[in-house]
């Protein structure tokens, strides 16, 4: 009996089968650089302040599994089929096999997965954590009526013991949520940048109260300690100093701009990973952005792609603020990848309720 495989299931593994080789290989030719993090974490010592933070869970995560311990490339080859199992569940779009900039996108996320996680990682757990929403959203065992708080919730906790960053998500995407039910022209422009003001108070707030606003403590600090270093050449510098009400505020719109449409990075013409980095980033930006003004028009058939979208475009939000260059805002994203393929193909994933 001969057995048929569907054109989008063969793509699918297809695209598996040739980056998984890619992970293998990943850390025989990648620069240094991209090992930094692995680095931090497989030596990082987790006991002396507990599992609490990215990088002491992280530690104690690959030290308990035994990863730690393993050669990247044998990591790589336990990491990966673990991420794309995980997006095989999700599932697989029926025109997952025709060639438009939508597949494309995934495709080459495909790739840039098996970069980012063919070592130990942080993104390898946010990856593993945040595939847990589209499940929420699939789930028959719970109740609609909590499955959006129950998402935010879970948000919230992975804030409070692994990026403390993530806190401000289900903030920023209330807020955006409450604009949306504003008649104004334009309801997705509004929300996004109603959501970067919220931001934008957020941080001053902050500054008010421990003297330093979000942005001036956390990418400028970082950006700070290697300005003159050889992987410089992708930070996000703010045009003015983030010291002032008005340098943060500047600071945050500058660097939302820089990490999701980041138009001025073309000027890095003679490093084609960070333009190939520059062009996804713009596409996908652009396709969320569309289905975000298309799903507001159409709340109930559309309500869990919907919230899935204002926790993006939220994070997207958030990585303005904390994110010191190019190369990391990538990275991140590869790590909320499971809500990005989601919110992507959900016509296809979505229930009938």
């Amino acid at each position: 009996m001969r057995l048929l495989v569907k054109k989008e299931t063969a793509i699918f593994l297809g695209l598996f089968i040739a980056n998984l080789v890619v992970a293998i290989l990943a850390s025989f030719v990648l620069p240094e650089k991209f090992f930094y993090d692995a680095q931090t974490i497989v030596f990082h010592k987790f006991s002396e302040e507990g599992i609490s933070g990215s990088y002491p869970f992280s530690s104690f995560f690959y030290t308990i599994t035994g990863l730690k311990y393993l050669p990247y490339a044998i990591v790589a080859l336990i990491q990966y089929p673990i991420i794309i199992y995980i997006l095989y569940k999700i599932g697989i779009p029926t025109n997952f096999h025709k060639i438009n900039v939508k597949n494309l996108l995934v495709y080459s996320g495909f790739f840039m997965i098996a970069i980012f996680i063919s070592m130990p990682s942080k993104e390898f757990i946010t990856f593993i954590y945040v595939s847990i929403l589209p499940f929420v959203f699939y789930s028959d065992k719970i109740p609609s009526k909590y499955k959006v708080t129950l998402s935010l919730m879970i948000i919230a906790f992975f804030g409070l013991f692994f990026r403390p960053y993530f806190l401000l998500i289900p903030i920023i995407a209330i807020g955006m949520y409450g604009i949306t039910l504003i008649d104004f022209k334009n309801k997705a422009l509004s929300s996004i940048f109603y959501g970067l003001l919220l931001a934008i108070f957020i941080s001053l707030s902050v500054g008010v109260i421990k003297g330093k606003h979000l942005s001036e403590g956390s990418r400028d600090l970082v950006n700070r300690e290697r300005m003159n270093s050889k992987d410089a050449n992708s930070i996000i510098v703010s045009p003015i100093k983030t010291d002032t009400w008005y340098g943060e505020t500047v600071g945050i719109v500058y660097g939302f701009f820089a990490v999701n449409i980041p138009l001025e990075g073309f000027k890095h013409v003679f490093s084609p990973q960070i333009i190939v980095f520059i062009i996804w980033q713009i596409l996908l930006f652009y396709i969320l952005f569309v289905r975000f003004s298309i799903c507001l028009a159409d709340r109930k058939q559309y309500r869990y792609l919907l919230w899935t979208l204002l926790i993006l475009f939220s994070y997207f939000i958030v990585q303005g603020i904390f994110e010191p260059d190019l190369g990391t805002a990538t990275r991140h994203k590869i790590g909320i990848f499971p809500l990005i393929y989601y919110a992507l193909y959900y016509e296809y994933f979505r229930k009938e309720f």
